[in-house]
């Protein structure tokens, strides 16, 4: 095919366009979330969210963690752009949230699963409940049929699609809140508290969902909760005190901050309550132990 100096030119300026929009104004890849210096209020006079920043990266797995009223519910909500900011920017995968034009593009990029599943089923039949968020956005009937195929492969439970989500368990029932959510396609999953209306075992199914979609599907996983045991595998932590964030760190270095964590309300995991215990002893145990299963290895290695 022969291109004209014009063309060619514009493909030229095209293709730079797009590298450069991948990166910020530093030269260093765009996050895939970024959020500067944002503050939030409901009543216009308390801020929900203080001034607020934070980046995390495709294809992350992070968690939010604080206290009840710390805002990570609104934080939530800013993410997906449900409301906006009073002051500051977010941005999702180059999309801003202060554009309406916006708006569209970044709630397809970030689905977002709230504590009560109740909340998010509007239909009477499971496969007629995750066919709602596709159908509203115009996707043409063959391919909502693959996506309700994916999603509710997803969250294993395929053998459910023609039940009513009214008789089925919390656990289940949040399963299915995923997969309408999955169903859209979105870049990132946001669970915001939704674990914790589950027992252990629910929790831990759900959790393993998140796991399995951020290893095979590369999607972004943010957690955000107050159970901090679920947390010890995550990559990055941001911990929130009073709409604030204090810290930002691997789970090794936030649960070092034994002060700060309780000061926000939080109990460490058992685990790394035991070995602090044992080291203020004088049994020499390395720092960083997050896991039963991490102390126990390390306490046979003292014999």
């Amino acid at each position: 095919m022969r291109y004209s100096c014009k063309n060619f030119v514009f493909l030229i300026y095209y293709l730079y366009s797009q590298i450069a929009n991948a990166f910020d104004e530093k030269g260093g890849l765009m996050a895939l979330i970024e959020l500067k210096n944002v503050s939030f209020s409901y009543d216009k006079k308390t801020d929900a969210i203080k001034n607020l920043s934070l980046s995390i990266e495709r294809g992350e797995k992070v968690a939010v963690i604080g206290h009840n009223g710390s805002g990570k519910s609104t934080l939530a909500k800013l993410f997906n752009a449900l409301i906006k900011p009073d002051g500051g920017s977010v941005i999702v995968d180059g999309f801003s949230s202060d554009k309406k034009e916006d708006l569209f593009e970044i709630r397809k990029r970030v689905g977002v699963v709230f504590q009560n599943p109740e909340n998010q089923l509007v239909a009477s039949i499971v496969e007629d409940d995750v066919a709602f968020g596709p159908e509203n956005l115009g996707i043409e009937r063959e391919e909502i049929g693959k996506r309700i195929d994916f999603a509710l492969k997803s969250v294993d439970m395929e053998d459910f699609r023609f039940r009513s989500p009214e008789r089925l368990s919390g656990g289940q029932k949040q399963r299915i809140a995923i997969a309408g959510v999955l169903a859209l396609k979105p870049e990132v999953l946001v669970l915001d508290e939704a674990t914790s209306m589950l027992d252990p075992k629910g929790r831990k199914e759900i959790l393993g969902i998140a796991e399995k979609l951020n290893r095979e599907q590369g999607t972004t996983i943010i957690n955000i909760t107050h159970y901090i045991e679920e947390i010890v595998g995550y990559k990055k932590i941001f911990l929130l005190k009073d709409g604030e964030l204090v810290f930002c760190g691997t789970p090794e270095e936030t649960f070092k901050k034994v002060d700060l964590i309780e000061s926000c309300g939080l109990i460490l995991p058992r685990a790394t309550q035991i070995a602090n215990k044992l080291k203020r002893n004088g049994i020499p145990l390395p720092d960083g132990i997050l896991t039963e299963e991490r102390l126990l290895v390390e306490l046979c290695k003292l014999k």
